[in-house]
């Protein structure tokens, strides 16, 4: 394994929340640098350094107004896509980056901090005001490393700490948006110390990685907290997978390992919800080495990352990969005086709506912008929701904006900036791409589709025989593919009547209990229980 260390200047950093990180660090993967390259470097007119702030250690967000929030080892701060930087709090208990939810706030973690030093999970105002929403204790779980937030379908967020909880090997945990915590998970055994954010997948389960001890795992969890392991990590297949992992629009997930591989210097792989792994690329030091990074799903339908050293110059990379494992290099760091770009990325990238690769460069704290010809698009806000829900769509340029629709199906709308419409998604939406149209452009919703949960809100008769004709209501039904009794036991023959109705005969095997639908958005469980007589 090639190794590498903070530059001299990193080194003599004063903060003690970054000595914490960088210990922690050390201790997780125990990496330290070779000797820099003297070459200097030509890069591509694409690429630009917008500003430099401290040492940032994770990806960046687009806010509601355009401009990017992210954080570094003591603040939070905010920049425009022009290079104007605003540092928005100077924190307390080094910051692990932020989220943008539903509400138009900002969530995050914070490593250290709070009463008994285990971390916090807080929420800033766009004007910079910062609430503390949890204060981590040991039992509860401890120090969310690298602790990113995600906002479920539910509403709720969640995330893992490293530390603590029963066994000290870490938790699994929701909070609502107003503070409200629930442990949902000790993490014990095999698959231990849970890192980086969880995402949700298409199937409402919650997927991750652990560093476990050497070499790490992938787990699955239901919303209710049970825990699978899909994978352990073996040197060949690459470990360390400090960042956690993306879902593309095929359904399969992606994700990146620090070293390990072919040739020790870290992997790309795919990994299905079902457990079935491969990998797709082995970093070779030429082309890059030790990613520290969690992957995107650009416009174009590939995947973005960086890796933190290797390529010529040995200050680490930008590269592109297909989904069938064709990695490009678009970008080669350089750690030379006579370089202005930045060295050591340590986070993955963002593309804003502009269409633009936006990313950090750990020493020299440098943030840059990254365009490959890649068109603007539209993201909305809740990415997943049912039908009447008020959602926000981001983008550029949408001042004067004509129509806004889901799947072809119109909504009303309001604009309220050039950056974002407010709306509702409409009766008889269906999941797919939302289009907003323009006076300058046709604007469409990123490679993932908005999908539109459905509902059940009621249904009779609520108890019957085997082969009882059962009509469910509710909405978003449209497209139902599937309504299951409870053990997972299918119905053999269902009608869908219309967007609020679904009828069903009750399917031999079915026994007393919820019922659920299945549509291209979502799977739905019913509130209320059906007695099989």
């Amino acid at each position: 394994m090639k190794q590498y260390c903070r530059s001299q200047d990193s080194a003599t950093l004063s903060s003690s929340r970054t000595s914490s990180r960088l210990g922690l660090l050390t201790n997780l993967f125990a990496l330290v640098l070779l000797s820099w390259a003297t070459t200097n470097v030509a890069y591509a007119q694409t690429f630009k350094v917008l500003s430099s702030l401290g040492y940032p250690w994770s990806s960046l967000v687009q806010g509601a107004d355009g401009n990017l929030y992210g954080a570094t080892d003591d603040s939070i701060f905010e920049i425009s896509p022009a290079g104007t930087p605003t540092i928005l709090q100077n924190a307390d208990g080094s910051p692990w980056g932020v989220i943008l939810a539903s509400d138009g706030n900002f969530y995050g973690t914070t490593y250290t901090g709070g009463p008994s030093g285990g971390g916090t999970v807080f929420r800033l105002t766009p004007t910079g005001v910062v609430t503390t929403l949890h204060n981590f204790e040991g039992p509860e779980g401890a120090q969310p490393y690298d602790g990113v937030l995600v906002q479920s379908a539910d509403g709720d967020l969640y995330g893992t700490t490293y530390f603590g909880g029963a066994f000290g090997y870490g938790v699994a945990y929701k909070i609502t948006l107003s503070g409200t915590y629930t442990k949902l998970h000790d993490f014990n055994g095999s698959g231990v110390n849970p890192i980086s954010a969880l995402i949700q997948a298409t199937d409402g389960n919650f997927y991750g990685v652990t560093a476990d001890g050497f070499y790490g795992s992938i787990f699955k969890m239901t919303p209710s907290g049970t825990v699978t392991t899909l994978h352990t990590f073996d040197s060949s297949d690459g470990y360390w997978p400090y960042f956690g992992l993306v879902q593309a629009v095929s359904g399969k997930l992606y994700g990146t390992t620090t070293v390990g591989g072919a040739n020790g210097y870290g992997t790309v792989y795919e990994i299905t919800t079902a457990g079935e792994f491969t990998v797709l690329h082995s970093f070779n030091g030429s082309d890059g080495e030790n990613p520290f990074c969690t992957l995107i799903q650009a416009t174009n339908g590939n995947l973005y990352g960086t890796t933190s050293a290797g390529g010529p110059y040995d200050g680490g990379t930008v590269f592109e990969i297909t989904p069938a494992g064709t990695l490009t290099t678009l970008h080669n760091f350089c750690p030379q005086g006579n370089c202005s770009d930045g060295y050591y990325p340590r986070a993955g990238l963002l593309q804003a709506t502009n269409g633009i690769l936006y990313g950090t460069a750990f020493n020299n704290g440098d943030v840059f912008s990254l365009s490959v010809g890649l068109a603007p698009f539209v993201e909305p806000l809740p990415a997943v929701a049912p039908e009447g829900t008020p959602i926000s769509i981001l983008g550029t340029n949408l001042t004067g904006a004509t129509s806004v629709s889901f799947n072809g199906t119109p909504a009303l709308f309001t604009v309220l900036s050039a950056t974002q419409v407010s709306t509702t998604v409409p009766a008889g939406a269906t999941t797919g791409k939302i289009e907003v149209v323009t006076p300058t452009a046709t604007l469409y919703t990123n490679v993932a589709p908005f999908r539109v949960l459905p509902e059940i809100t009621a249904f009779s008769p609520s108890s019957g025989p085997l082969g009882t004709t059962l009509v469910i209501a509710g909405t978003g039904l449209l497209k139902t593919s599937r309504v299951t009794f409870y053990n997972n036991v299918p119905a053999a023959s269902f009608a869908v009547n219309s967007d609020t109705q679904v009828t069903v005969t009750v399917p031999a095997g079915a026994t007393t209990g919820p019922i659920q639908v299945t549509t291209a958005g979502g799977t739905v469980t019913s509130s209320a229980i059906f007695t099989v007589n």
